[in-house]
């Protein structure tokens, strides 16, 4: 039996440079992921962490397992449960696993496939599915005509 995954690929009209920051810089993310930004140093086994819009409020956290830039990130990625603060090392085994690969296409653009695995059930898919359909898409939009809407649809 296959593991649950959440799988979404897409081209965006974008450079590898302009698609990579976007993806790793909190001052980019906040301006299509609903505010929030991330955190890293993007060197395997660092952390990566997810702040709630302005705050310092640490709402999602997990540690770096790969970043060949610009063609792949990939990182493990779980809610921070109440009462931690979130600087701690994430328990791996509640997190699940966010991989991104990146490949440039030809006539221009980048070819996006996000895939969220490690799912603790086929349940999750669609659950996991609406939480990233609208950040990919204002992802995309910010890239293409830089037109990011915020909050992003649905998460107002």
């Amino acid at each position: 039996m296959t593991e649950p995954e959440f799988v979404h690929e897409t081209e965006i009209a974008t450079s590898p440079l302009r698609l990579w920051e976007a993806l790793t810089e909190g001052d980019v993310t906040r301006r299509y992921w609903s505010g929030r930004r991330l955190e890293s140093t993007w060197v395997p086994g660092s952390p990566i962490r997810f702040y709630d819009g302005s705050s310092e409020t640490i709402t999602h956290h997990g540690v770096v397992l790969e970043a060949d830039e610009p063609r792949r990130l990939s990182y493990t990625f779980r809610e921070v449960p109440e009462g931690e603060d979130g600087l701690t090392d994430p328990q791996e085994d509640a997190a699940t696993r966010v991989s991104v690969d990146l490949d440039q296409i030809s006539g221009g653009g980048m070819r996006l496939r996000l895939t969220h695995d490690r799912l603790a059930s086929p349940s999750e898919v669609d659950a996991v599915g609406a939480e990233w359909a609208p950040v990919l898409t204002n992802l995309q939009s910010l890239l293409e005509n830089d037109n990011a809407q915020y909050p992003a649809p649905g998460n107002s």
